[in-house]
């Protein structure tokens, strides 16, 4: 698609299913860091690495020892490995390239979610968030782990709680706890079950801050933007909100210390609530007030403008996408699955959703050329009109119209090799080593697939005309197949764009149905070799049976 020719008016966030992927059954999805490469595990214990470019499997991390389904992926910060958290409370570290298992721990709860270390390369320490106990850091290396505070302690000076399974706050062990490292992994924020944000060093495992949030609900998820400069949260009382990150994206641990040392009058929790004051703002608040809804997966765009949840209402797949004044801009409605996980692409405005089935949708914004919006003098018109040229129109020097004098000098020599920077990374992010394209792996197509993917596409176009790709009568768990391995191709149906396999026109299905129906007929033409045969009773063709080759 020509950049320039895009209609600026536009919003930049998806609208239409572009495609789905399907291998197995997914449950949930990341990124790396440039978008290139989409990690995805699987319930059977592996995790399929899909070049995002071309949309085929890139690489595929299969562990003997993990049956179980993986509850999520994290890439490290330059994609040269990725953590893979399972069922069977293990987390595994991966070589992407080599596809080698580096390390495996066994914790004693279920992971719900572990992130790796963003401040390293080879990061070997990871934040899990596990199903029943508080979040922890665990050292891949060694298997050692570290209990992070959850609650403010009655001494008020930040230290971990003696209970290594239970809430010093009396709160049940079974409440999941979020957490998440900053841009630069020198502080944790972890949201607890009181309706707080601790704001922890996680060398000392000491709470530098604490922020309390408006209703005091559960939090459940809490996300940095790309760029660290907001903070989300989705609470129990379903309601996502967006904090302004007022400390330095680094350094954020010097700024602290200073905050609390010019806060000696105050003491405890106020002191750790004053210099909470001082490190989040509440920027928005985003809710649906008329179902009351809870919220699954809620992330920020790429560039941080946009916000999107989705509806964790059972037999709905629905994406709604807000921009950062808060205001409603598009409800995306998928198929009647319920949605699992989402992701926004780091540089597009693609989205990425996982319905409960294990197919994973592409969501993209349905171009539209308008030309006049970049043209002023550009008509476009609705018929043929007759033209009649000026005599000096097309004449390299007009005498109607002076033409400015170009004030580029032809003799400059011209800069090939230069790559520009892209705007959505920092220079502090940019690095030679990273891994961004792995090779394909390729999959012939078998004569079955193939005619297992035309029926597929046909299913997805004529369901997503009414807004849903896939039918509740598609069969999600058939043939693993990737539909992806041949170049993908627009077809347009009813508005949407489907880049699936080209489906066979009505005239040729026509054709091949009366192949099917028309006998085998008894006679048949032979070629002789420089003479034709003609019967000379009744001057008409023979049949096969009266002359032999």
């Amino acid at each position: 698609m020509n950049a320039p020719i895009i209609d600026p008016l536009q919003g930049d966030f998806p609208e239409v299913i572009e495609e789905y992927l399907e291998h197995g059954v997914m449950k949930c999805i990341a990124f790396n860091r440039r978008g290139t490469l989409l990690a995805a595990g699987c319930s059977d214990g592996n995790c399929i690495i899909w070049d995002f470019e071309t949309r085929g499997i890139a690489k595929e991390l299969r562990d003997k020892d993990c049956i179980a389904a993986i509850t999520s992926v994290c890439w490290s910060k330059y994609g040269h490995r990725i953590l893979v958290s399972a069922a069977d409370k293990s987390l595994t570290l991966w070589d992407v390239v080599s596809g080698e298992r580096l390390t495996r721990t066994t914790l004693q709860q279920t992971p719900l979610q572990a992130r790796l270390h963003p401040g390293s390369s080879t990061p070997s320490l990871c934040l899990a968030c596990p199903l029943s106990s508080a979040p922890m850091i665990v050292d891949l290396n060694t298997g050692s782990t570290t209990i992070l505070p959850v609650s403010i302690p009655d001494t008020g000076n930040g230290a971990v709680p003696q209970s290594r399974n239970k809430f010093s706050d009396g709160t049940p062990p079974f409440t999941p706890t979020a957490a998440c490292f900053n841009k630069y992994g020198d502080l944790i924020y972890v949201g607890n079950s009181k309706g707080e944000i601790l704001i922890i060093d996680h060398r000392t495992v000491q709470v530098q801050a604490m922020v309390p949030v408006s209703g005091s609900a559960v939090i459940k998820n809490i996300v940095f933007s790309r760029n660290g400069q907001y903070l989300l949260t989705n609470s129990n009382d379903r309601t996502i909100r967006i904090y302004e990150n007022l400390l330095p994206f680094k350094d954020g641990l010097v700024v602290l210390d200073n905050l609390d040392k010019t806060l000696n009058e105050l003491d405890g929790v106020e002191k750790l609530k004053a210099v909470g004051s001082k490190c989040l703002t509440l920027f928005r608040e985003f809710q649906d007030s008329i179902t009351k809804m809870h919220w699954k997966a809620p992330c920020f765009s790429g560039d941080g403008e946009w916000v999107i949840g989705g509806s964790a209402s059972k037999g709905e797949h629905k994406i709604y996408i807000w921009d950062r004044a808060g205001h409603l801009v598009k409800i995306l409605e998928g198929p009647k699955e319920a949605l699992i996980d989402l992701a926004w692409h780091p540089v597009h405005p693609i989205v990425v959703s996982v319905s409960l089935t294990g197919f994973v949708y592409i969501w993209a914004k349905d171009y539209t050329e308008n030309w006049s919006a970049f043209a002023p003098d550009f008509k476009e018109l609705e018929e043929n009109e007759e033209y009649v040229e000026r005599e000096d129109e097309f004449d390299l020097v007009p005498e109607t119209e002076k033409v400015k004098e170009s004030d580029v000098n032809q003799d400059d020599e011209v800069d090939i090799l230069t790559l520009e920077k892209n705007s959505a990374f920092s220079d502090s992010d940019m690095s030679q080593e990273e891994l961004c394209f792995l090779p394909a792996i390729p999959s012939p197509d078998m004569p079955e697939r193939q005619d297992k993917c035309v029926e597929s596409s046909s299913k997805l176009v004529d369901s997503n005309q009414s807004g849903s790709p896939l039918s509740e009568e598609a069969e999600p768990n058939g043939h693993t197949a990737n539909h992806a391995s041949s170049p993908p191709e627009a077809e347009d149906a009813g508005g949407s764009r489907m880049k699936r396999k080209r489906k066979p026109s009505e005239k040729g299905l026509e054709l091949q149905a009366e192949k099917v129906r028309k006998p085998k007929s008894s006679g048949r033409l032979s070629k002789v070799k420089n003479k034709s045969v003609v019967d000379q009773d009744n001057g008409n063709g023979f049949h096969g049976d009266d002359v032999s080759d």
